[in-house]
């Protein structure tokens, strides 16, 4: 099997913010597989929180070119969960789709969602700005709002509601809270009609939420990658963010989210800034979840040929010319 990948940036609308830093484009890896007949694509996103880079996510790649009868199932053990098993393993999933003359989702057996509302993330600014952004994205059914743990956090959210009033509202910390800050701002957020806090606190000191109120579900990203993540997240968490990125592709991800079915996690299926071939492997994972924030494409000046269909916050399926 011949594998081939190479880094591409997409510009953003406007820079994005969270409270680890901002950005102003999205740097994705491209990888494609193909059998000298089919060809297969995946896309990935260096993420710079968990140590990865461009240059390391292409050397991982390189390292398993040489693999004979290379597969989904032995790429679990040659490549730990990250971007560059992400990239491959959809690649995989898209040949072994374009060969079988099926859909991804038939192979997997998932059942599809035809048109899942998504979420829309707003980036961390002052309120003001928050609140002129989401007044601008209100044909958005679900706003995500980035917020920094300084004392502006909860005139964010009150200015947003002000600008949304009927907008469902989700957070996002990004581990920037302290167990002070949670306690004073979480019971004005639940009054504000918020529904989900995601990584409040760093993913090395998540183990406070034992012992903190829950009025309002709280959400692990940082704190969850894999399957064998979820024992220590019980007493923890209500829900957990699966994002490709961190599962190491479609294929781990399938598994997260049935056995965090079975250990009582509801599921946010989440995503890094990316194109359309980021997102789509994620989309099939829409009829699982409690709550889809797959909006990466939307934040992006333009996006890739045959992208997903978004209109009013609502998706559609990957073109087959895209993906799957």
């Amino acid at each position: 099997m011949r594998i081939e990948a190479r880094e591409e940036i997409w510009p953003l609308k406007q820079p994005f913010r969270i409270s680890r830093g901002s950005r102003n484009e999205a740097q994705v890896v491209i990888v494609t597989v193909s059998d000298g007949e089919y060809i297969g694509r995946g896309e990935c996103v260096p993420i710079r929180r968990y140590n990865q880079n461009t240059a390391a996510v292409l050397a991982q790649i390189e390292s398993i070119k040489g693999e004979n009868d290379l597969d989904r199932h032995k790429l679990q053990q040659l490549l730990p969960p990250g971007a560059a098993r992400n990239a491959l393993d959809c690649a995989l999933w898209d040949m072994e789709a374009k060969v079988s003359g099926k859909r991804v989702w038939e192979l997997a057996n998932i059942s599809i969602v035809p048109e899942p509302e998504t979420s829309f993330t707003i980036s961390l600014d002052t309120p003001d700005t928050m609140g002129a952004a989401a007044q601008a994205a209100a044909s958005s059914p679900i706003l995500k709002l980035k917020l920094g743990g300084d004392d502006a956090d909860r005139e964010r959210v009150e200015t947003v509601r002000e600008a949304t009033p009927a907008t469902r509202l989700l957070i996002d910390a990004n581990e920037s809270w302290s167990p002070a800050h949670y306690r004073k701002v979480s019971p004005a957020l639940k009054q504000l009609g918020v529904e989900l806090i995601e990584q409040p606190f760093p993913a090395n000191a998540d183990e406070i939420l034992e012992n903190l109120d829950h009025p309002i579900p709280v959400c692990a990203d940082e704190s969850c990658h894999t399957t064998a993540d979820l024992p220590q997240l019980k007493n923890r968490y209500e829900m957990i963010n699966v994002k490709l990125d961190k599962t190491g592709g479609l294929t781990e991800a399938l598994h997260l989210c049935e056995r965090a079915r079975e250990s009582g996690f509801k599921l946010l299926i989440g995503c890094m800034v990316c194109t359309s071939l980021g997102i789509a492997p994620a989309r099939l994972l829409a009829s699982t979840a409690d709550y889809v924030d797959l909006d990466g494409p939307l934040l992006l000046a333009c996006d890739r040929e045959h992208p997903l269909p978004y209109e009013n916050g609502r998706m559609g399926l990957p073109p087959r010319q895209l993906w799957g």
